[in-house]
């Protein structure tokens, strides 16, 4: 399991929100952190400790009077650690290349692949044509809902978390999108931001799969749910900490984070 960083920026800051809570409307989102330090900062802390493929995520829309603030801080982030770092947030086939012509090694892209509610398998060849297959990183990013008969499946949601589409995550559809792409992000929508608990019918079924890399965010607060996380992915999903960081305002230091990633030991229930 290695930690992968993020550099999440809104309305021009970088900050820490509560995933469920952002709409375009007005720019809105309820806050958990709003950082003094610019995207630079962050991305040189991470190249000191040369983590690679954390990711930044432009979280306003590209008609946003913010986008190009927040891209002005991407823009710091990708020279301060060029080839180091990802990024999403409103990525088609015709901005892609500016991004990595920046200093980004990958692209996330969800709405463009996932347009009106299905995956439009067209514009994620285009995305292939346009940057590489590996270049290119999905972003799966997810939401529960309960089925007809009541059971509760995580499906697909773009346009930053708002809109649920079509598409049930599962292995079968993990497989099939893995041939396009060379990783995987997964916010675990419901709880990111909240520091309270990851979603572990989630981890169980992201631990199944195994061709290509993916990176789960989303409720991680503390070494126990680190711990879990690395029993339930098998020790090999990559995992995102934000709101509850140091570094963002939350109580686990980000030295110990990094250590515990990098222990190969196994999680132990009685410890």
């Amino acid at each position: 399991m290695e930690f992968r960083p993020c550099i999440d920026i809104h309305n021009g800051k970088v900050k820490q929100i509560v995933g469920g809570s952002l709409k375009d409307a007005n720019n809105q989102a309820e806050e958990n952190f709003v950082s003094a330090q610019d995207g630079a900062f962050y991305a040189n802390l991470y190249k000191k400790a040369g983590i690679r493929g954390g990711h930044i995520i432009l979280l306003n829309p590209v008609d946003s009077v913010y986008y190009e603030e927040d891209c002005k801080q991407a823009f710091l982030a990708l020279s301060a650690f060029p080839g180091g770092l990802q990024i999403g947030g409103g990525m088609n086939d015709k901005n892609a290349r500016q991004f990595l012509d920046k200093g980004a090694s990958h692209i996330i892209v969800t709405s463009f692949v996932f347009k009106n509610g299905k995956i439009h398998y067209e514009n994620l060849k285009k995305m292939v044509r346009a940057i590489g297959k590996n270049h290119l990183v999905l972003d799966l990013s997810c939401r529960k809902k309960i089925e007809e008969n009541g059971k509760i499946s995580y499906y697909i949601v773009t346009d930053r978390w708002q809109k649920f589409t079509d598409t049930r995550l599962d292995l079968e559809i993990l497989e099939e999108l893995s041939e396009y792409c060379d990783e995987f992000l997964i916010h675990a929508v419901d709880v990111e931001g909240k520091a309270n608990g990851i979603e572990e019918d989630l981890l169980k079924i992201l631990s199944a799969f195994d061709k290509i890399p993916i990176t789960y965010a989303g409720g991680v607060g503390s070494f126990r749910d680190l711990e879990r996380l690395k029993e339930l992915g098998n020790d090999k999903i990559h995992v995102t900490i934000g709101s509850a960081l140091d570094l963002f305002g939350g109580s686990m230091k980000y030295e110990d984070v990094l250590k515990k990633c990098r222990d190969n030991t196994k999680y132990c229930a009685k410890c």
